[in-house]
């Protein structure tokens, strides 16, 4: 049986692109780039998807690999240029290499039955940026001098799918069986399903992208759309992006309600592989899984309806997938690593390519028990002219660059753009404003001294954490590190000191407590430090032996 590699989130956009906007120039070339700014507060970087796509194509064919699975939010955002971009690279690896790829959308990629507009400010001559979008009506209200362009729209469905028709969304002659939830038809008319608002009083027609395909005899690869775009109430104008409710929270948990039809061709599709022995791979971009493994629970009594908590599966999807009789699920959208497991259900979560720890994965189907290979991306060479620009742009601004800056490779690259994503996003949005603000300026010894009193001298000298150290250590290390751990509990631990480690685990054993009350400063970290301790748990699970 051959092997499938898995690429989840690469968010490709073509620094080199034409957006019909003039950008800048470094060193002989002309980009279309975001600004460091911007990449410090997102859960992504930008620029560096243009190098990151190639780079894990490089590697899947150096291993003889020809099918590819494209795991939703392939795209940065959907806008045309990107996705043409997109296409021409695909299609150059598939002439050059023979790869064969199969796509299923993201909550990026495509919006609705009408798509929406999009917008970025990119650096342009002066070192600042200039709005560029498909919106006029937003333009218009731009102080500066905006570009508008059709090149930035993001398309809906069908169109959006159009460009990527040859990866996957339509029959290809290659392929020994090819069909959709509704039959073996690949015409768009026949795809389509009906939305119903909350309140039952609006329908829209939409076409459902799933498909099943066989490329090689006795692997099926079931491409599932979990893309749910539902009405709101009030038959809003469908020209408009809030006539839907974005994809982006729904996932799995609105699937079983909005979508139910597919639940039924799942079960089909299951018993069909069973009965004729082929070897089943499902995929969709949204977890079926928890990959924190019930932790979003606990962590919504810490820090309160977060993109985590409201985009993590409930268990009755695990459970209705295991009675449809699925196995095995990859998963994106969380830009997170993990393997978890519920009811018959096993869920990978495939991390991003533009987030710690960039990587892919690879399926060795063969036997009943199929087998999951990480391949990390951490190894692969920064762009100089990339690094100067963001070294630039702290120059003007009369601050030292930041650390990310002198990384010697991607890896360490992004694990240390996880310090300003904390800095600039997680405290300020998710965090209760008192204890981010602990965080903050506390130390690890402060943060004892909160949880133990004057007993943690003698409880760190027993557990053989040096109190001088965790005195010099900010909290914002274990803070950082928590959410690299979070991210990755496997390849974290090649980032974090071991002394860290040693001492993360001191405090999570002695003051964890996931039944802590969190409103109050100490059973707030109590609670933190009980999650914390799961983190670290998970870490050791995930280690080789």
């Amino acid at each position: 049986m051959p092997a499938v590699a898995v690429i989840a989130d690469a968010h490709f956009h073509d620094i080199e692109g034409d957006y019909d906007f003039a950008g800048i120039t470094l060193a002989g070339r002309k980009l279309t780039v975001r600004n460091w700014a911007d990449t410090a507060g997102s859960t992504r970087v930008f620029n560096e998807s243009f190098a990151a796509l190639p780079a894990a194509l490089d590697r899947i064919v150096a291993r003889g690999i020809r099918h590819v699975v494209l795991l939703g939010d392939y795209s940065d955002d959907g806008q045309r240029e990107t996705v043409a971009s997109l296409v021409r690279l695909l299609e150059n690896y598939r002439a050059r290499h023979g790869l064969a790829f199969y796509a299923t959308p993201g909550n990026h990629d495509v919006f609705g039955p009408l798509g929406k507009h999009r917008d970025t400010r990119y650096v342009d001559a002066t070192g600042g940026t200039t709005l560029v979008t498909s919106d006029a009506e937003k333009a218009a209200d731009d102080p500066g001098n905006p570009v508008v362009t059709p090149k930035m729209y993001c398309e809906g469905i069908p169109a959006g799918l159009m460009p990527m028709r040859d990866f996957g969304y339509f029959r290809r002659p290659e392929y020994l069986h090819w069909e959709t939830p509704f039959g073996e038809s690949d015409d768009t008319a026949a795809r389509e399903h009906d939305l119903f608002s909350a309140d039952g009083k609006t329908m829209r027609r939409l076409m459902d992208a799933s498909y099943l395909a066989e490329p090689e005899a006795g692997l099926w690869l079931l491409m599932i759309d979990a893309n749910v775009f539902e009405p709101r109430n009030g038959g809003r104008d469908i020209s408009r992006k809030k006539a839907f409710i974005d994809s982006s929270d729904a996932g799995w948990n609105a699937l079983l309600r909005v979508k139910p039809y597919l639940i039924d061709w799942i079960a089909d599709v299951a018993a069909r592989a069973e009965r004729e022995g082929k070897q089943l791979l499902a995929f969709s971009h949204y977890p079926a899984v928890d990959p924190f493994e019930d932790d979003a629970q606990t962590e919504r009594r810490l820090f309160g309806e977060t993109n985590v908590a409201k985009r993590t599966p409930r268990p009755l999807v695990a459970e209705t997938l295991d009675k449809a009789g699925l196995r095995l699920h990859f998963s994106g959208h969380l830009h997170v690593e993990a393997r978890t497991r519920l009811a018959g259900l096993t869920n990978i979560a495939v991390p991003s390519l533009v987030a710690f720890p960039a990587g892919f994965v690879v399926v060795h189907a063969e036997g009943e028990a199929p087998m999951v290979e990480s391949v990390s991306l951490a190894e692969e060479p920064l762009d100089a002219d990339l690094l100067a620009l963001y070294r630039a742009e702290h120059a003007r601004a009369g601050i030292a660059p930041d650390p990310a800056m002198a990384a010697p490779d991607y890896g360490t690259f992004l694990h240390r753009h996880m310090r300003p994503l904390v800095l600039e996003r997680f405290l300020p949005k998710e965090w209760p404003p008192e204890m981010a603000a602990q965080a903050r300026r506390m130390t690890l010894w402060d943060l004892g001294l909160l949880m133990a009193g004057t007993a943690l001298e003698a409880k760190a000298a027993e557990s053989g954490v040096d109190a001088p150290w965790m005195q010099a250590r900010p909290l914002l290390d274990l803070v950082v590190d928590w959410y690299s751990l979070r991210q990755s509990p496997a390849q974290a631990p090649t980032y974090i000191p071991p002394e860290n480690l040693h001492a993360y685990r001191f405090l999570a054993k002695a003051y964890g407590d996931r039944q802590a009350d969190p409103h109050t400063p100490r059973g707030f970290f109590a609670l933190f430090l009980g999650v914390l301790a799961t983190s670290l748990e998970r870490m050791v699970q995930s280690l080789p032996a």
